[in-house]
């Protein structure tokens, strides 16, 4: 499906901003490929190993990812159900997305997962309507009962989410909608520069990598939070400066408090 608006074309005030997001652990409250990895591939721990491997530069996410989904056995179509069975979707995500809708905001989604997975699971959760979400993400070659993952392009990432979003950024801020990005994890590190305000999930390794780079972001929960600040902003009630200098406020305080309790 292509996106609502075309960013070769003369902006005209339509739409007035574009959310970008991450599918896994962000739209969704478990990570589907972790959960996998976790369940039928070669398990937690060695997952967790590879994602500081990729946080701390010494493994890249293209070859850690393929790593991670090789230890996966299970035919497709089993991995498939055996999703749907298990992830849920973030409690707000449904109405930001109708929001979204009505306000003409296009909701694209960016993801070093797998597209028939996550049309799959947007069918079941979202509903009819997910057929009117953008996704951009890797493809699945299956052959004879086996299957691996295809990659969007050469990049290390597998899928550089930041050359989907450059083309909307070509523009000064002000003649061109407001770009939002939503993420969680080290997949989200090549978008983390490219949108007006980056929501970083609380609790999870994109927040680390901000503040290690010195990102302006601001911490989310659930998309609650996301759909107040995309309103306030769209709105003229705040702006993405606003929200980013809070956002280092209450991760700073959120860091003190963890640091304190342990």
């Amino acid at each position: 499906m292509a996106a609502l608006w075309d960013p070769n074309t003369p902006w005209t005030g339509e739409p007035r901003a574009i959310v970008f997001t991450d599918f896994d652990g962000t739209i969704t409250l478990r990570d589907s490929n972790d959960f996998m990895t976790d369940n039928v591939g070669y398990g937690e721990k060695r997952r967790r190993e590879l994602n500081l491997e990729v946080l701390n530069g010494r493994w890249n996410f293209r070859d850690a990812f393929k790593d991670m989904l090789d230890s996966i056995k299970l035919p497709f179509s089993e991995c498939i159900e055996l999703l749907r069975k298990n992830i849920k979707l973030d409690p707000g995500f449904k109405t930001f997305f109708d929001w979204c809708q009505s306000e003409g905001i296009p909701v694209i989604v960016l993801s070093s997962g797998m597209e028939p997975i996550i049309r799959a699971l947007l069918k079941d959760l979202v509903g009819p309507g997910a057929e009117k979400i953008e996704i951009i993400a890797n493809r699945v070659k299956i052959e004879g009962g086996r299957w691996e993952i295809v990659y969007h392009d050469d990049s290390h990432f597998g899928h550089d989410k930041s050359l989907a979003i450059k083309p909307y950024n070509t523009k000064p801020k002000g003649q061109r909608p407001t770009l939002f990005y939503c993420g969680d994890g080290v997949s989200d590190l090549s978008a983390a520069r490219e949108t007006d305000l980056l929501f970083a999930k609380h609790g999870h390794d994109l927040i680390t990598y901000c503040q290690r780079e010195g990102l302006p972001f601001t911490v989310f929960h659930t998309f609650e939070d996301i759909h107040k600040r995309v309103k306030d902003i769209v709105e003229g009630q705040a702006t993405t400066e606003e929200i980013a200098a809070e956002g280092l406020i209450l991760a700073e305080k959120e860091d003190f408090q963890s640091r304190t309790r342990n």
